[in-house]
């Protein structure tokens, strides 16, 4: 980026994220391309692109077609997919350009797709999401990290992006994220593994009312526990495959990830449970983690009387 104002910004991806962004950046008069693999897939193809032309968005057939032009790109996939990503994108990137990767991965891996991008001419910027994004958007806080960082700072508030530099090192801004991750993400799983047990022996109500007792001001008697299962239930998978680059974190630390690895089976857990039973899932206000527990209950505890494999 040379200091000139964004006006074409491309994304990388068109997920849940995607779609956010790219809908309030069409609201603000940017011209946003998008390419995402689901695009040549079906039966996400048709949805998919939909989508996109609600949001006023330019799907494109091909990621060469989305990256070439654009001030700004944007990746925001998978995990498991950012280093494939940087890859894909990096014989189109030019000077001028900054590659801003948003998604949650480990520093190792951020530095990684940094020195992909570095041998080209567009910048690298890491960021790192340090809240959901819905219901923030645009104003979800990001911390940012490279040589980059305060440079892009000043562009991307500019276009209505609430965002940090923490670092002129990349990875600085990722291992805050991961580390944070291990304390949000293990106290979803430990709620969810809780709540169930606790429930199948009705004892929920005392558990509760114990962890309000000795956390006052948390919410453990109030909304807390949907909130935190109906994250869980939402963005199990998701927040699996993060939990797993937060494992990687410690790992490349030098300690071993207990806790990261452990959660990540948890939350894929619920996520795996809700897919094979399809199970409904209201969000928002409609959410309760009681009926969910109930549910799966009903769906496994005859399997569990016939398979003594079979475990909550």
């Amino acid at each position: 980026m040379d200091g000139n104002p964004v006006c074409e910004i491309a994304l990388i991806g068109f997920g849940e994220v995607g779609g956010i962004f790219g809908q309030d950046f069409t609201a603000a008069g940017f011209g946003v391309s998008t390419f995402d693999i689901l695009f040549d897939r079906e039966p996400s193809r048709t949805t998919t692109r939909a989508k996109a032309a609600s949001a006023g968005v330019r799907a494109c057939d091909s990621l060469d077609r989305a990256v070439v032009g654009a001030d700004l790109v944007i990746s925001a996939v998978t995990a498991s997919s950012a280093v494939d990503a940087a890859r894909s994108a990096a014989p189109f990137l030019s000077a001028g350009q900054c590659y801003l990767d948003i998604n949650s991965v480990s520093p190792d891996t951020k530095r990684k797709i940094a020195r992909m991008v570095d041998e080209t001419p567009a910048l690298f910027v890491e960021a790192a999401v340090m809240a959901p994004v819905s219901p923030q958007r645009l104003k979800v806080p990001m911390l940012l990290g490279g040589s980059g960082a305060q440079t892009a700072a000043a562009l991307l508030q500019a276009i209505g992006m609430n965002v940090k530099p923490v670092s002129d090192r990349v990875g600085v801004a990722s291992a805050i994220k991961m580390c944070r991750s291990i304390i949000i993400k293990g106290l979803e799983a430990i709620t969810v593994e809780s709540m169930l047990t606790a429930r199948r022996y009705g004892a929920e109500k005392q558990v509760l009312e114990s962890l309000a007792a000795t956390y006052p001001g948390m919410g453990w008697d109030g909304a807390l526990p949907d909130y935190l299962i109906s994250r869980v239930a939402e963005h199990g998978k998701r927040r699996a495959a993060e939990m797993r680059e937060a494992a990687q974190t410690v790992a490349d630390a030098g300690l071993e990830p207990l806790t990261a690895l452990a959660t990540a089976r948890r939350q894929d857990w619920l996520a795996q449970a809700i897919a094979e039973f399809s199970l409904a899932v209201p969000k928002g206000v409609n959410f309760a983690w009681q009926e969910l527990a109930d549910a799966i209950a009903e769906a496994t505890l005859p399997q569990e009387k016939s398979s003594a494999g079979a475990k909550l």
